[in-house]
């Protein structure tokens, strides 16, 4: 039977850096430390980074083989773990393909995480670089040998793949990110029966309104830039639609930056003045070095890391914040205002990123669902959560009452 969770050790060097080359890459059973698969090859000469990149690459479509759904990463590489990460930077074009590629392969599990482990803990994968350094640079081969050993726990680097942030997020998540409702919904019982929404919270999701960024399609994220003229229109009608949608609201929540105050400000008025709260966690993806920039702009001054970056919700925009991470927050987010609001209706105003993967959460989709779904400026979604972890989505990106607007 196909393991379900493996664990990765992998390698890989080159004699000179550059010089001849090889990496190696070993998975295992994570509770016995039993091999499943080996993985060596000489890559001739090139650097020490491009064979670790090679050995991750190598591992994980080892595990992919194997039929793996999650998987445990662990390299003495620090380079390699965090750049995977999303915290540092890929600043060496030669690296941007490979992470893309490794990217890629982790939107094929449901989880992956990685580890830095210290080069005594992963002797096997470097035995293997090894070996294959030793035939790139025309050496006698030297044995392979694995001691029987217990696998260590790895020392966690520490960020969006801790340990302890694993189980909220492994369900509906690609990227291992947390959960919309802090909750699994596969513990809901199953069924086509109407479930009565006077004991669910609704969350009646609201886009801002457009801003001169929106219009000339940049890269808008944490830069407070306010609603334009169109947008302040769009606002207005959304706040009649919300306030038709949903004349029980009990509250108002919003993104602080200035073009969703703007617009809860509005809607709040036109609930009968409810009180508005701002939360930080509903605030937009910081894009980093990409803010205020075109699509344009980026693909021509950071191809591989935009690559990365489409390939994985875990890569982040270089100085900026991965879709996991916003994920997570905008996961906590809901989870309190569930528990702050039982069986009650609460606006909640945002960005296009935290409402995509909110969406995405509660359909239980993949993250090919962010690129495929559409959020309309002053749209308007609307989810009922249950405390058992039921969801039903009710409406995606409404937008008729936008009709008309100049």
């Amino acid at each position: 039977m196909a393991p379900r969770v493996v664990l990765i050790e992998a390698d890989g060097g080159s004699r000179g850096n550059p010089g001849p080359a090889g990496y190696g890459a070993v998975v295992r059973d994570p509770d016995t430390g039993e091999v499943l698969a080996e993985r060596s090859e000489s890559i001739g000469v090139t650097t020490n980074n491009v064979a670790e990149y090679q050995g991750l690459i190598a591992g994980l479509e080892a595990a992919a083989e194997l039929g793996a759904t999650e998987v445990d990463a662990r390299m003495d590489s620090k380079l390699v773990v965090e750049q995977m990460s999303g915290r540092w930077q890929i600043k060496n074009a030669g690296l941007r393909p490979l992470a893309a590629q490794a990217a890629a392969l982790v939107g094929r599990f449901a989880a992956v995480r990685f580890s830095w482990i210290p080069r005594e803990q992963n002797r096997h994968a470097d035995a293997l670089a090894n070996a294959a350094m030793d035939a790139a640079a025309g050496a006698p081969a030297r044995p392979v040998v694995d001691e029987p050993r217990i696998v260590e726990p790895p020392r966690a680097v520490s960020g969006p793949d801790e340990a302890d942030r694993a189980r909220a997020r492994k369900v509906a998540d690609r990227a291992a990110t947390a959960r919309t409702t802090g909750s699994d919904p596969t513990t809901a019982p199953a069924s086509w029966e109407p479930r009565p929404s006077l004991t669910a919270t609704r969350l009646v999701l609201v886009r801002h309104g457009e801003t001169e960024y929106t219009e000339q399609r940049r890269y808008s994220g944490r830069g407070d830039i306010p609603l334009s003229v169109r947008g302040r229109k769009q606002v207005r009608a959304t706040a009649a639609r919300v306030a038709a949608l949903a004349p029980g609201a009990v509250a108002v929540v919003s993104s602080p930056l200035s073009r969703c105050v703007a617009t809860a400000e509005a809607i709040a008025a036109a609930l009968g003045d409810l009180p508005l709260r701002r939360d930080d966690d509903l605030v937009e993806c910081d894009f980093g070095l990409w803010e205020g920039r075109t699509f344009a702009e980026v693909r021509e001054g950071w191809p591989g890391e935009l690559d990365a970056w489409l390939a994985s919700t875990r890569v982040a925009p270089p100085q900026g914040e991965s879709f996991a991470g916003v994920a997570e927050r905008a996961g906590r987010a809901v989870a309190a205002l569930c528990e702050a609001y039982p069986r009650e209706t609460v606006v909640v105003v945002s960005h296009v990123s935290p409402i995509k993967l909110l969406l995405r959460d509660a359909l239980a989709a993949d993250d090919a669902f962010l690129h495929r779904l559409y959020l309309d400026a002053a749209g308007i979604s609307v989810v009922d959560l249950w405390p058992d972890g039921g969801v039903a989505v009710r409406s995606v990106n409404e937008t008729a009452h936008l009709d008309g607007i100049a």
